[in-house]
């Protein structure tokens, strides 16, 4: 097994390589949010709220689709990731759209903010990625104000059709990720007793057999969890029935773990 520091190199140099090759004027921030195909993204704003004036740290930041977006909505941000890469392009993405962030390179399992900073964490396709998972929501409910309450999103481990879709990305994701399982979101709960947790994308995931059997497009080619942002109402009106079945499907206690994504959120409670 690799070591932290080993793990925390590899995947650095991946995600460093990744922003090399992504032009800023192609990363889809509103997309990110509104695409109907943003599930998570649209039930997480639609529990945060307000966000203006509000201390938000967005922990792996990735290209900074998501630190661009909360700030355009009045946030005051910080984005951090382990990658240079990433942190340089999340700046050059918010220059580009005419806002601020700040930007520090470390990983989450390290941060070194100051105690009690933030209104809010998020924690998007990142948990997934780390070695250490209890340190890493220790941090997050460090960096939390009393009352402040952190949202994440990741994949689960338990859908066969994503499990293939992973043995055939290799050339798109890194080697040592490790998809959450239910274990996972107990390890949370040590430090957000309130955690609670909804999933999506069952039979939704068709979508995912459409570009590969219909589109002919390799998942080495083009990175699918990109893609669905590009889709619009018109082309998935076959699409949205499925949609509103996974909402009454992802309420069954065994069905729901054959989701492909979890989303968390939790508060820090009052000492």
């Amino acid at each position: 097994m690799k070591s932290s520091a080993n793990v925390h190199s590899s995947e650095s140099e991946f995600h460093d390589q990744w922003a090399l090759e992504t032009p800023i004027a192609k990363i889809a921030v509103r997309e990110a949010f509104e695409a109907p195909t943003a599930l998570e993204n649209r039930a997480i704003l639609a529990l945060m709220g307000d966000l203006r004036g509000k201390h938000l740290l967005d922990v792996g930041c990735g290209l900074g689709e998501s630190s661009v977006y909360f700030a355009l909505l009045g946030a005051h941000v910080t984005a951090i990731d382990l990658s240079p890469g990433m942190v340089d392009c999340a700046m050059a993405l918010a220059s580009a759209h005419g806002v601020s962030i700040l930007g520090v390179v470390q990983s989450g399992e390290e941060l070194e903010v100051p105690e009690e900073q933030f209104d809010i964490v998020y924690v998007a396709n990142t948990i997934h990625h780390v070695t250490d998972k209890g340190l890493l929501f220790r941090q997050i409910h460090k960096a939390l104000k009393p009352g402040g309450r952190f949202f994440s999103f990741d994949p689960i481990a338990y859908n066969p059709l994503i499990e293939v879709y992973r043995r055939m990305a290799t050339k798109v994701r890194t080697e040592d990720e490790a998809p959450l399982t239910f274990g996972d979101v107990e390890i949370a709960r040590k430090y957000f007793p309130n955690l609670q947790h909804r999933e999506f994308w069952i039979l939704t995931l068709s979508l995912f057999l459409k570009y590969y059997l219909i589109d002919r497009v390799h998942p080495n080619r083009e990175r699918y969890w990109k893609k669905i942002l590009l889709e619009t109402p018109r082309t998935l009106w076959w699409w949205t029935p499925l949609e509103r079945a996974d909402r009454w499907l992802t309420q069954l206690p065994l069905v729901r773990r054959l989701a492909w994504n979890m989303v968390m959120w939790g508060e820090k409670l009052s000492s």
